[in-house]
């Protein structure tokens, strides 16, 4: 596995903090009554007009620009069967563009993504929204009850992409510790969870030199993940969300006993390996 083990970010010291700026705030209030599924006939339009755009343009210039490549999606029509039924994915998230490689990966379906509400506030919001964001709000009963419902209805049928770091950190290596919300969630719809994991190949010189690159990106996809029948409350949680984990490091390239973090977070701190 190639570690491009870069200094160029300010990584925060807690595992799921954020250190990019989000510079705007619209003002959107996340409250009850906020659409967290928007079936209006104008977003229906902006999300048509969004995967043209995907397609024609995003897919292509992601292709070159991250230097991506795709493996394992054979999983995708040997389990066609299971995924129909709707399914929550999961990834170490690493890259601004990674949601657009995930949405490259598991076309022609059409995922939703959990995303952190400042992001949806903020001076990409509209673009977000339009490829199926979601935000998670906060400190509102009413509010994390319709969010709640819009989950449900996602995971009928469709995809639910949650990262469970909580943040993107670019270019980094290890898989930091997971959240537990996507267990949570495929145990309450009784639903799969499809683990992918982003890794590294070391640069060539065009791309290293004059793109300024730190690495090419690899997408694997790995093969659907259920909870123990056998296990009850926060220990089947755990151990869904352990699983996850170590499928998502092993996707990575990663033996999960040598990761640099354990598998659940707990108000995880960073852990400088480069010196």
């Amino acid at each position: 596995m190639f570690d491009p083990k870069t200094h160029r970010y300010p990584f925060p010291e807690d595992t799921a903090s954020h250190y990019l700026v989000v510079k705007k705030n619209d003002g959107t209030v996340f409250d009850a009554n906020y659409p967290y599924l928007d079936k209006s006939k104008a977003m229906a339009f902006k999300r048509f007009w969004a995967r043209v755009g995907l397609t024609l343009l995003v897919f292509p210039v992601a292709r070159v620009y991250l230097g991506l490549k795709i493996v394992g999606r054979k999983n995708l029509k040997i389990h066609k069967a299971v995924l129909d039924g709707g399914f929550l994915t999961v990834s170490n998230h690493i890259h601004l563009w990674d949601y657009i490689s995930i949405m490259k990966a598991i076309r022609p379906r059409k995922p939703n993504v959990l995303i952190w509400a400042p992001n949806i506030r903020g001076e990409n919001g509209k673009m977000m929204r339009a490829v199926g964001g979601i935000p998670i709000p906060e400190d509102d009963i009413g509010a994390t009850r319709a969010y709640m419902e819009a989950v449900k209805e996602v995971l009928q049928g469709g995809v639910l992409q949650i990262y469970p770091e909580g943040s993107m950190w670019e270019y980094y290596a290890p898989v930091r510790p997971f959240k537990r919300g996507p267990s949570y969630f495929a145990i309450k719809h009784d639903k799969p969870i499809l683990p992918m994991g982003f890794s590294y190949r070391k640069p060539g010189w065009f791309r290293r030199v004059v793109m300024r690159q730190e690495a090419a990106i690899t997408l694997t996809i790995g093969e659907p993940i259920w909870a123990n029948p056998e296990l009850k409350g926060k220990e089947k949680e755990n151990d869904l969300t352990i699983r996850c984990h170590q499928a998502v490091c092993r996707l990575c390239g990663i033996d999960p006993s040598e990761n640099l973090y354990g598998p659940i977070y707990d108000n995880s701190k960073r852990i400088d390996y480069y010196d």
